[in-house]
C-alpha cells in the first residue's frame, strides 16, 4: 500500500458565504457546536449522513463523542463530496448551487495534530467516510498507514475500494482554529473576491488561490 505523502495537507470544504462568519469567530465549528450556537450557515451536506454523524456514530478512540462533534477535513481536494455537490442530483441533497461557491480551506496535517495535542483537544482520523457504520477511527500518527493513500490521491473512484478509501477524514473536536488555515482554494474570481473581502480585517490572512484542478 502507498505511504502517506510528505507534508500531507487536509481540506475542509464550505460555502463561500460561510467564510466571513468563520473568520469572525476565529474557528470552523463542528456541526454539533453550530447547532448549539444557533448559527445561520449555508449547509452543503446531506441530511441523513449529518444525522448519523451527530447522533449515531461514535468516534471509538474518544469514547462518548460522536462524529458530528468534530470539524471534518478530507486528505485531498476535489473530494467525492464535492463531486456530489457538483452533480447536484443526490436524493438526500437539498443544496443546488453546484461547486462554484464551494471553497477549500487547507491546513497542514502534522501542524494540526501538534496544535491539538498542545491544547488538549481531541483529534482523530477515519479510514473512510466517518459518517458510515464501517469507519474505523484512530488517534495516533503511527496508525496513518491504515489510510489507503493510493485511494486518497486517485482521480478515478469508480472502484468501490478506492471510493471508500478516498473519503478518509481528519477530525478535530468541537472546532478547528482559523489560524491553522494556510491557504484558501477557490474555483473562480467571484468566490475569490468574497473570500478576500472577508479576510480584509483579519489578523490571519492566508493566501487565496484559484485552484481549478481542485474542482470538477
Amino acid at each position: 500500500m502507498a505511504r502517506m505523502p510528505a507534508n500531507q495537507k487536509i481540506y475542509h470544504i464550505t460555502h463561500v458565504q460561510n467564510v466571513p462568519q468563520i473568520v469572525q469567530a476565529g474557528v470552523i465549528w463542528s456541526d454539533a457546536k453550530r447547532i448549539e450556537l444557533g448559527l445561520d450557515c449555508e449547509i452543503v451536506g446531506m441530511s441523513k449522513i449529518k444525522h448519523r454523524r451527530l447522533y449515531e456514530i461514535e468516534v471509538h478512540c474518544h469514547p462518548g463523542t460522536k462524529v458530528g462533534e468534530y470539524t471534518p477535513f478530507n486528505f485531498c481536494p476535489r473530494s467525492i463530496m464535492l463531486y456530489i455537490l457538483h452533480r447536484g442530483n443526490h436524493a438526500d441533497l437539498s443544496y443546488t448551487e453546484g461547486q462554484g461557491p464551494i471553497v477549500h480551506l487547507q491546513a497542514d496535517l502534522i501542524s494540526a495534530v501538534r496544535w491539538a495535542e498542545r491544547h488538549g483537544v481531541y483529534w482523530a482520523f477515519s479510514d473512510r467516510n466517518a459518517g458510515t457504520y464501517l469507519a474505523q477511527f484512530y488517534n495516533s500518527l503511527e496508525d496513518l498507514d491504515e489510510i489507503n493513500w493510493r485511494a486518497v490521491t486517485a482521480t478515478d473512484f469508480r472502484d468501490m475500494m478506492i471510493k471508500e478509501g478516498k473519503q478518509a477524514e481528519f477530525l478535530m473536536h468541537e472546532s478547528f482554529p482559523w489560524e491553522l488555515i494556510e491557504k484558501v482554494g477557490v474555483r473562480d474570481t467571484t468566490a475569490r473576491r468574497v473570500v478576500e473581502r472577508a479576510l480584509s480585517d483579519s489578523d490571519h490572512q492566508p493566501p487565496v488561490h484559484a485552484e481549478r484542478s481542485w474542482y470538477y
